[in-house]
């Protein structure tokens, strides 16, 4: 289980530059990208995302570059997973490379309203608005990805792997 967050939503083609903008892309210190994440979207969500909270966001989310800095800013900003209708595929493949549960539920995205309280299921899927009864349907990682995931990434799981 992911825990309890609160919803942040976002609409259609989140792109990587609004995930983290390119002038700060001259670090790729976590703690300094989480500083800026999101704030070409929302000025002020840097500062008012908590530990935990949940990203939601329509189709298409982290189009455009290919850099991993916009799933690590995320990460980093303590955010607990990504929902979304879709993910644009190289975000999707840098999301799990660094250690970041995202969740495909069109349902979800749409349903979902900012402030509501949710609860994730990393293992069954299952997204449950705990402000609005109801529960929605994302498919879940295998084993393995889920591993991959719990590990905090590709590099992290290959180094466990490693030590047995």
């Amino acid at each position: 289980m992911i825990g309890q967050g609160k919803a942040w939503k976002f609409g259609n083609d989140v792109d990587t530059d609004l995930i983290i903008p390119a002038r700060y892309l001259n670090t790729s210190e976590p703690s300094a990208l989480a500083q800026h994440c999101m704030e070409d979207a929302d000025p002020t969500f840097p500062n008012k995302v908590g530990e935990g909270d949940i990203i939601v966001a329509g189709k298409n989310f982290g189009c455009g570059s290919s850099r991993e800095h916009a799933p690590i800013a995320i990460k980093a900003a303590g955010v607990a997973c990504v929902i979304a209708g879709s993910f644009a595929r190289i975000f999707y493949r840098n999301a799990l490379n660094i250690g970041l549960p995202i969740f495909e539920s069109p349902e979800a995205a749409e349903k979902i309203q900012e402030g509501d309280l949710l609860e994730v299921n990393e293992a069954s899927g299952q997204i449950t608005n705990l402000t609005r009864k109801e529960t929605y349907q994302a498919v879940p990682f295998p084993p393995f990805m889920q591993e991959l995931i719990k590990a905090g990434g590709l590099v992290a799981y290959v180094a466990g792997k490693g030590e047995q």
